[in-house]
């Protein structure tokens, strides 16, 4: 055999002839040295090795159950059951609707992050507002805490329909007074006709012409106060503002623009929701969806979606406009043009008559370098 220290090749089993090692003793010897090398495990190692295999454990089974969810209930999305409201004859109101959740989407729904399209777009209708004038609504928004961003022929009329508009007028009065002077010529005549049809016939026509004239005369005096009230000078307590929430105010302060259709009107409320504009770097590209919202006749906070359409130019060195088929309508002026993000891309202004789908906003941007003094 050979010792199991030296190697040395011998026939005594007991002891090495060589190095003198005791078989026996070296073999208990290495024993021990092998058992106090070998690792041990803690009773604290132990029960974090037993946690670790239980999570293991456990994320199988909720990977398995997943799996098995989504194969037996495939869905592209949230599905939902939207109750209408009945139809009522005579009468428009905005009427929300109520989503009512399908029961088996109904747990992954309440997990579903607060940032949606739906409370973007809710935040950007709470910072729209209606605007009401002597002579016309439309729309606004509130682009920082205290000021809202609006049209200009919003707040302040055209002088060139204020013109015509007093031209009906004048004209209006001439007739009354022409009226007057024809039945003051019938009674005078009727006096001196003898009792019979023709006196009779004469008492019918004096008596109608004098209905239609007092119809006239209200008429013509209410066109005379609004005549009055165009050819007064804008004055920011003769704009009003409505919030969101039905809230009226008056404004405080008046800004126009010089170049563009743009004014800015200043209300102080403790509490006000504004509309951001994207970050630097971002752009709007042909597709991009798009939401215009304002009070199209006199229907307030309504929103309309659409896509950008394309940047226009008026004229050859005129401003940029912003092209939306977005639905805007009158009373929509003055109103946002926001992303899907909430930002706001441009007051919507204007749309090319007869055709349907073709709207212009003015440039987020332009509002920015116009009114530069009062919102930075």
């Amino acid at each position: 055999m050979r010792c199991p220290k030296c190697n040395h090749a011998q026939k005594n089993s007991v002891e090495c002839e060589s190095c003198g090692v005791i078989f026996e003793r070296y073999r208990q010897f290495q024993e021990k040295k092998k058992a106090k090398d070998a690792p041990t495990i803690r009773p604290a190692e132990k029960k974090t090795l037993l946690s670790k295999m239980l999570q293991l454990v456990l994320l199988v089974i909720v990977v398995a159950g997943t799996t098995y969810y989504f194969t037996r209930y495939p869905s592209s999305g949230p599905e939902q059951i939207v109750a209408e409201a009945p139809a009522v004859d005579g009468m428009l109101s905005q009427v929300p609707q109520i989503p009512i959740v399908a029961p088996k989407v109904k747990a992954r729904l309440a997990r579903k992050p607060e940032n949606t399209r739906y409370n973007t777009i809710e935040l950007a209708r709470n910072a729209t507002v209606s605007i009401e004038t002597p002579w016309g609504t439309g729309s606004g928004f509130f682009i920082s805490k205290d000021y809202i961003v609006t049209n200009k022929h919003v707040v302040e009329i055209d002088g060139k329909k204020v013109a015509d508009f007093k031209k009906q007028v004048l004209k209006s009065r001439v007739f009354i007074e022409l009226e007057k002077e024809t039945i003051a010529g019938y009674r005078k005549r009727i006096r001196t006709l003898p009792k019979g049809p023709q006196r009779s016939q004469f008492a019918m026509i004096i008596r109608d012409r004098l209905e239609a004239l007092e119809r006239a005369l209200l008429r013509q005096q209410k066109a005379e106060d609004r005549l009055d009230q165009l050819e007064a000078k804008v004055h920011p307590s003769s704009i009003k503002i409505i919030m969101a929430d039905g809230t009226e105010y008056v404004a405080n302060y008046l800004l126009l623009s010089a170049d563009h259709d743009l004014a800015l009107l200043s209300l102080y409320v403790e509490e006000s929701t504004f509309l951001k504009k994207s970050p630097v770097g971002n752009s709007l590209r042909q597709g991009d969806k798009v939401f215009a919202i304002g009070s199209p006749v006199g229907l307030r906070h309504t929103v309309t979606s659409g896509i950008f359409s394309s940047y226009r130019r008026k004229g050859e060195d005129g401003p940029i406009y912003l092209q939306t088929d977005a639905a805007i309508n009158p009373g929509n002026s003055g109103g946002p043009l926001i992303d899907e993000n909430g930002y706001v891309w441009g007051v919507n202004t204007m749309i090319l008559r007869d055709t349907e789908g073709i709207g212009f906003a003015i440039p987020i941007t332009t509002v920015y370098e116009e009114f530069s003094s009062s919102l930075y």
